[in-house]
């Protein structure tokens, strides 16, 4: 039998998977969790082979839980709506074991969940597709800028902080809108974290 913790933040949406996979003979869920803190918590206590993740959790999301998880023994399968490539190159690092997408059909999940006991690693197509094709366009020094503009810093606080002038602080600005394809700073720092592009 295989033990599964399912955790999910819509409660409706954990109810219907945890009947979906009970209805498979060889499976039983065993716990279920709200949350990221929850999930660890009932992992930690229960021991089961797989706990089955969503990412956008409150309290601690699914990509920091797994990687909490990593060498407990409990296999992580990631389900989530998110086809972000930096999510799933995380998920990756973190050792997660499986990274499906919610719309997938349902047969699909269980068959997954048996592959990845078999020690096989399940990654949803597209997202794998989409990992190689697209790749941050922005450079080490261009990022630095990103990030201390999504830290609410202005240009003069960068320039200091990175020892540059105004003025090449704002033409960094500027070649980072354009490789985003935005119009201004909250753009490009909303575009960067849709990517999954902060680590």
């Amino acid at each position: 039998m295989i033990r599964i913790v399912v955790a999910e933040d819509q409660r409706m949406l954990l109810g219907a998977l945890s009947s979906l996979i009970e209805l498979e003979e060889d499976m039983k869920v065993v716990g279920k969790a709200c949350n990221g803190e929850e999930a660890l918590k009932l992992v930690r206590e229960l021991k089961p082979d797989v706990c089955l993740m969503d990412i956008e959790m409150p309290r601690k999301n699914g990509l920091e839980t797994a990687e909490e998880l990593k060498g407990s023994g409990c296999k992580v399968v990631i389900l989530t709506t998110f086809a972000r490539p930096g999510y799933f190159e995380r998920a990756i690092k973190s050792g997660a074991c499986g990274y499906l997408l919610k719309d997938s059909p349902s047969e699909e999940l269980a068959a997954s969940i048996r592959m990845v006991m078999d020690g096989r690693r399940i990654y949803a197509s597209e997202l794998v597709d989409s990992a190689y094709a697209e790749e941050n366009p922005l450079t080490e020094r261009e990022k630095e800028v990103l990030l201390l503009m999504a830290d609410g810093k202005n240009t003069q606080d960068i320039a200091s902080q990175l020892f540059l002038t105004n003025g090449t602080v704002r033409n960094y600005i500027s070649v980072i809108l354009e490789k985003l394809g935005v119009r201004n700073r909250v753009e490009a720092i909303t575009r960067f974290k849709e990517k999954g592009w902060f680590k």
